[in-house]
């Protein structure tokens, strides 16, 4: 997923120009990173879950750390944003994202599965910072009317992320779980053991904070290809007051839900094609497969900013919507292959979604549409607060069970769809000046 938040600076008119365009392979570039790196908490869970002998409501809290770091920092990004502008504060989320990595070495060394919730919302709070610059440049680098189609084809390089991360992620992450049983373990030996098995996990992320002061530097050295003019700070209590407008609600909820819903899903997939009732699977084997339900959404936005163009956006989402409902119901009622890769095919129906609901939400506010995504951005904390939920009716019921959580939450999505088709009256000129 991918936000866009209000109360940043805007770009002269020479930085909306060439020079603009020029960093257009740059914006993708981090979409690809932060996508990547997000998912690989797919197959981070259920390391941590055999690491911690963890029930599935406690190990999706690692969902929660990270996704709650898009409630908590988005509006401080924007003002990161005002302050230094686009290229500095975008290497200043990088080199959070970076402390976010290292601070793997210090979780592991203490065995805590709580250092480890910390780390991962530094990380997040660093992908967070970046999102906030990488969603208004593109909004740069073409016509606004098109702006939906080109979202669309920049989170296409964010799900390629996250389709070759989880692949790497499951041999680097998954491939060593240990044979012990951490239950069968006590006091210090358990607290070793924990240590030695975490080492695997720092290893990746060492990795990737070495990537990232790399990017970090480059964007440096790019800081100067964009002219930025100061715009005014974000008023949030105005913000917050579109939210009395019923599309802009509804659209908000739409975020939440379908954040929610796409976490939950990725989440649980690995435990999900591991049972002997779907495919029966090792979790390594398990965890290369979470790449083709990410690989579906980004073969899905290379599709879906073209057939955009030519069909309505609310009618294509209600469709999408419908269409992952339907998936969810085949797979909770069957067995085998067909339980497991229907699962895996909502990655496909989610392809549109993100970057639909944003636009259709944002429709008719004219010069408050920044306003409007600084509180949509918010609502990606949505990926905080159903995987636990879903997690909690897994462990009290079944895997199956709990897909109806993100099914509640598509259902939803494709009302709002068909709401949406209503055309919606252009916010007044007094309302956007307040």
């Amino acid at each position: 997923m991918a936000i866009a938040t209000g109360g940043e600076p805007s770009a002269s008119r020479q930085g909306t120009g060439t020079a603009a365009r020029g960093l257009a392979g740059f914006v993708f570039a981090l979409f690809f990173v932060f996508g990547g790196i997000t998912s690989l908490n797919d197959v981070l869970i259920p390391k941590l879950k055999d690491l911690f002998t963890l029930t599935n409501a406690q190990v999706l809290l690692v969902q929660s750390a990270f996704f709650a770091a898009y409630f908590l920092i988005s509006i401080p990004a924007s003002a990161l944003v005002h302050r230094f502008g686009y290229m500095r504060t975008a290497v200043i989320g990088l080199l959070a994202m970076t402390a976010g990595c290292l601070l793997f070495i210090p979780a592991a060394g203490s065995g805590l599965f709580g250092a480890f919730l910390f780390a991962l919302f530094v990380l997040a709070s660093g992908i967070t910072i970046v999102q906030v610059v990488a969603n208004p440049l593109i909004s740069m680098l073409g016509k606004p009317e098109t702006a939906s189609s080109r979202l669309t084809f920049a989170q296409a390089f964010n799900s390629l992320g996250t389709t070759v991360f989880p692949y790497v992620g499951s041999m680097l992450i998954l491939g060593s779980i240990a044979t012990t049983d951490p239950a069968t373990l006590t006091g210090e030996a358990l607290t070793a053991f924990r240590a030695q098995e975490a080492r695997v996990v720092v290893h990746t992320y060492i990795g990737l904070a070495v990537a990232l002061v790399i990017v970090a530097l480059a964007v440096w050295f790019q800081r100067g290809k964009l002219r930025e003019t100061r715009a005014a700070k974000m008023n949030v209590a105005a913000a917050f007051g579109l939210l009395s407008r019923p599309r802009f609600a509804f659209g908000t909820l739409g975020i939440f839900l379908y954040v929610g819903a796409e976490v939950t899903i990725g989440s649980l997939m690995v435990l999900y094609l591991v049972q002997s009732s779907t495919l029966g699977l090792d979790l390594e084997s398990a965890g290369k497969l979470v790449a083709y339900y990410w690989g579906g959404a980004m073969v899905g936005r290379f599709i879906g900013s073209a057939v955009l163009r030519f069909f309505p956006p609310g009618k294509v989402l209600a469709c999408v919507a419908g269409g992952a409902v339907l998936l969810l119901a085949v797979s909770a009622s069957t067995v085998g292959a067909v339980s497991g890769w229907s699962l895996i095919a909502i990655g496909l129906m989610n392809a549109i979604m993100f970057p639909t609901i944003f636009s259709l939400a944002c429709e008719g506010l004219g010069p408050r549409a920044a306003d409007g995504s600084g509180v949509i951005c918010m609502a990606i904390v949505g990926g905080a607060i159903l995987p636990p939920i879903a997690g909690w009716v897994s462990d009290v019921a079944t895997l199956r069970t709990a897909l109806v959580v993100p099914a509640i939450a598509y259902g939803l999505i494709l009302l709002f769809g068909l709401f949406a088709t209503r055309p919606v009256a252009p916010i007044e000129v007094a309302e956007a000046t307040r």
